[in-house]
């Protein structure tokens, strides 16, 4: 089991790097880079600034990894090292030491003129496979006390250690490190908190500019929400700033706001803000779990009735209903059915209506999920039962006397648990990551209208960045399944070959 476990785990993070590596080659060499500007309201205010609409541009490449950029200062400042007579003017001496000082720099580097100014600057365009490289290298953050360099603050502290923090109580708490608070304890799930290693997949750009993307699909939305805070101070008071997400913040940078609630020299003072409405990954997480749950509920009875009563009635008409449904697009049955129960239980057709607060945004976007799902476990559940019918045990329990009911409760039901436990994971994740276009319709504010979102203002770091999140949750959810059925069935022995 464990060397099984180990070696499932390595084929499925050889799996994970494959994946993304070739969505991230594909988005950053197949996707015009410049659809990234189409819908950024900064870009279109400077169409009568040349010079600054080219320094916008190439600052945001440089930010998104498509290329290195030398500003005019930042490039007279590295020639002037050299030599010293050079100055930013656009003269013809000027440019011959910028030229000679780009060529000795080699990896293609390339001197370029503003348009207006014609100050000088340069540009190296990065290799694809650089890029990936250096994604993979700052993919995963470790916090240590060394984490910390600033000049401004040179007698910072380094440590960790236990402490009884006033603000949160007993944690691990660091100092010289990014995150305050290193493992920590509190009632939001999953309970136990760690910041050891985060995961950096770059910054969001334009929606949500500057965020990082997992930022952006784990913290809360909506407006924010005041709680008691009690600060390191001893002062509680009404706040919405998250007291747990303290980082490092250069005391020299602090302002009154800040040293009134962390105290005068405090390194730790800045903060995220605690959100009224669950973040994008809860939300996708409550549906999905509500769409499955239908599913199961529904289809499994159904599913295991028309095997039953194979090739009657009910199993006639069931399979004739659900072939229907199977071949019917998903955009016309969402809209059926929206139109159908919002009508009947007069529920609201857009997540806004009533938005987070309310359960009913969230049951109308889960059933439709767990209708679409239906069909396909009915028809699923009904094969796999039919085929245990003829099986040589079932035969056997038929000729010692058993009934139909016996059989089917004590022999074909547990047997056919097997697989149905094996896909409940995958079918979780599968809800989630097909969420897509139901979570469109109804304009609700999760992952899978995130990655449609993205998709259209070619915001390509959260592209990338759901992308590995959905393809994670895919493989981990298949460990999962096996697992479980070792649960359900103990025959079944998991080995390096996957067999049983």
């Amino acid at each position: 089991m464990k060397k099984y476990v180990f070696n499932r785990i390595l084929r499925s993070l050889f799996s994970l790097f494959m994946v993304t590596t070739l969505i991230y080659t594909i988005i950053y060499t197949m996707v015009p880079r410049k659809k990234i500007f189409e819908k950024d309201p900064t870009y279109t205010k400077m169409a009568k600034d040349p010079d600054s609409k080219a320094d916008y541009v190439n600052t945001v490449y440089e930010k998104m990894g498509y290329i290195e950029y030398m500003t005019s200062k930042e490039l007279l400042e590295a020639v002037s090292e050299e030599e010293s007579k050079v100055t930013i003017d656009p003269t013809a001496a000027n440019k011959k030491i910028y030229e000679d000082y780009v060529v000795n720099l080699g990896n293609d580097w390339i001197l370029h003129q503003f348009e207006g100014s014609q100050y000088f600057y340069a540009t190296r365009e990065i290799p694809i496979f650089q890029r990936v490289f250096e994604f993979y290298g700052n993919l995963l953050q470790f916090d240590h006390p060394n984490r910390i360099q600033d000049e401004a603050n040179p007698d910072l502290e380094r440590y960790l250690r236990f402490e009884n923090d006033p603000s949160i109580g007993w944690s691990l708490v660091g100092s010289g490190t990014k995150h305050k608070y290193l493992l920590y304890f509190n009632g939001e799930f999953p309970f136990i908190h760690q910041n050891f290693v985060n995961l950096d997949m770059g910054l969001s750009y334009p929606t949500y500019a500057n965020v990082p993307v997992l930022e952006v699909v784990t913290q809360g939305q909506g407006r924010a929400l005041s709680t008691d805070v009690t600060f390191p101070t001893g002062v509680t008071k009404k706040s919405s700033i998250n007291i747990y997400s303290r980082t490092y913040k250069s005391p020299a940078s602090a302002d009154k706001q800040d040293i009134a609630n962390f105290g005068e020299g405090d390194a730790y003072t800045a903060t995220k803000t605690r959100y009224q409405d669950p973040s994008m990954l809860v939300n996708s997480s409550i549906i999905g779990l509500i769409g499955v749950a239908v599913s199961y509920i529904f289809g499994l009875p159904l599913g295991i009735l028309m095997a039953r009563f194979k090739n009657k009635t009910f199993d006639v008409g069931m399979t004739a209903t659900f072939s229907f449904l199977m071949a019917l697009p998903s955009i016309a049955f969402i809209y059926i059915f929206r139109f159908a129960l919002g009508k009947l239980f007069n529920l609201p057709d857009t997540f806004p209506v009533l938005g987070a607060s309310d359960p009913r945004s969230y049951l109308f976007p889960g059933l439709l999920l767990g209708l679409l799902s239906i069909p396909w476990t009915a028809i699923w559940i009904r094969r796999y039962f039919i085929d245990l019918q003829t099986s040589d045990f079932v035969r056997f329990a038929r000729a010692k006397g058993l009934s139909e009911s016996e059989i089917s409760r004590n022999h074909i039901f547990r047997n056919a648990m097997v697989p149905v436990v094996n896909s409940i994971p995958l079918s979780i994740v599968g809800v989630i990551v097909g969420a897509t276009f139901t979570e469109s319709v109804f304009a609700f504010p999760g992952m899978g209208k995130m990655l449609i979102d993205s998709i259209n203002v070619s915001n390509n770091n959260m592209v990338v960045a759901l992308s590995f999140i959905f393809a994670g949750l895919s493989i981990a959810a298949l460990l999962v399944g096996d697992l479980l059925m070792t649960l359900v069935d103990p025959r079944i022995k998991l080995d390096t070959k996957g067999g049983k």
